[in-house]
């Protein structure tokens, strides 16, 4: 087994390399796993170019590197190869991007082709979150394609399933039990030898099951998932890729509740399509979408054209990006909020000084 059967191309070789090539198939504190030419082999970065003059993007599951190999040792990893996809999460969750001091984007995989949102149909479907996932999977550069397991567990998910392509527009949606086997012939499409697919999930959705699955072995191990709630446990603690016997690498990534949102303005574009097609066909340029007469918007929120739900979740993602897009601005615009609010808090004190002295 060579470098190629990892997905390596002839174009990504360079005149000017001054080392061997590698992909990252695994993610540890300060440490990489690599697949060579040589075979196997852990690595770290090389710290002149990765920290201190910071010219090269950290490397993660899924990258083409270029490395220094070491025949008795750990190889230095000395260059990042460009990507072609990758899915990034900036590193404050939903509810803390406030507070952060600072955001920075996290890349969770690279170089794949399909991106898996997988939700199971029992309890971890969340519209929300979905609609997470979707936005940032299109940004990615790959396709996304939702899968909805553990049908075994679940007599009737018509309902779930007209949902969820209600909110997948455009976007294949598959269901499927990798405890059955019941669906799994419908995602051959995507597991083609050469092909990388992502799977992205909360604990407990069935990423591992469905790699186990897919290898007709197991690959990868499995946990319950706790029977009070059906959440899962962190069956897979880092990210790492496998290579499966038919060809197909997958990478499987720890489980996301959350996800803090990134630069996603293509993103939300493909998957709010829905959204979209009516921005811009108000009576006013400057339309605020809220009480203004010929409001295209509110017209087809009122007429059920665009699902309110739909509407606020993409106003509450678009708000969460253009704030990760430029945090200065927004603290600058919080700061000015402050400020307005304490000088009317003032006012309004020494009006009622003045009102009770007469």
């Amino acid at each position: 087994m060579n470098l190629t059967d990892y997905g390596f191309l002839p174009q990504m070789y360079s005149t000017d390399a001054e080392g061997t090539y590698a992909r990252v198939i695994a993610v540890h504190k300060g440490h990489y796993s690599l697949f060579t030419e040589y075979g196997e082999c852990s690595a770290k970065l090389k710290a002149g170019v990765y920290f201190n003059n910071c010219t090269e993007e950290f490397p993660t599951t899924g990258d083409f590197v270029e490395i220094q190999y070491n025949t008795k040792g750990e190889s230095l990893i000395i260059k990042t190869l460009k990507r072609k996809s990758k899915f990034a999460r900036n590193d404050s969750s939903g509810h803390g991007i406030a507070y952060a001091k600072t955001i920075k984007d996290q890349t969770v995989a690279a170089n794949f082709d399909f991106v898996f949102i997988m939700q199971s149909l029992n309890h971890d479907m969340n519209r929300k979150r979905l609609e997470r996932y979707l936005a940032l999977s299109w940004q990615s550069g790959a396709l996304p394609v939702v899968v909805l397991t553990k049908t075994d567990l679940i007599e009737d998910y018509s309902a779930t399933l007209a949902l969820v392509k209600q909110v997948a527009i455009g976007v294949d949606v598959h269901a499927i039990s990798a405890k059955t086997g019941y669906g799994l012939e419908g995602l051959a499409d995507y597991l083609k030898k050469g092909k990388t697919v992502v799977f992205l999930g909360s604990s407990g959705v069935g990423k591992s099951s469905l790699v186990n699955a897919l290898a007709g072995k197991v690959v990868m191990s499995v946990q319950e998932i706790r029977e009070n709630d059906s959440k899962g446990r962190h069956t897979t603690t880092h990210r790492q890729l496998v290579r499966l016997e038919s060809g197909v690498m997958v990478i499987d990534t720890p489980g996301m509740r959350e996800l803090g949102m990134w630069n996603v303005s293509e993103g939300l574009d493909e998957s709010f399509s829905d959204v979209k097609s009516f921005l811009g066909r108000c009576k006013f340029s400057d339309c605020r979408h809220e009480n203004e007469p010929g409001c295209i918007i509110r017209m087809e929120i009122e007429n059920g054209g665009i699902a309110l739900e739909r509407w606020e979740s993409y106003l509450t993602l678009k708000k969460e990006a253009a704030f990760v897009d430029d945090k200065a601005a927004y603290l600058r615009e919080k700061d000015h909020q402050h400020v307005t609010m304490k000088v009317w808090e003032r006012q309004k004190k020494k009006d009622a000084r003045n009102n009770n002295r007469h």
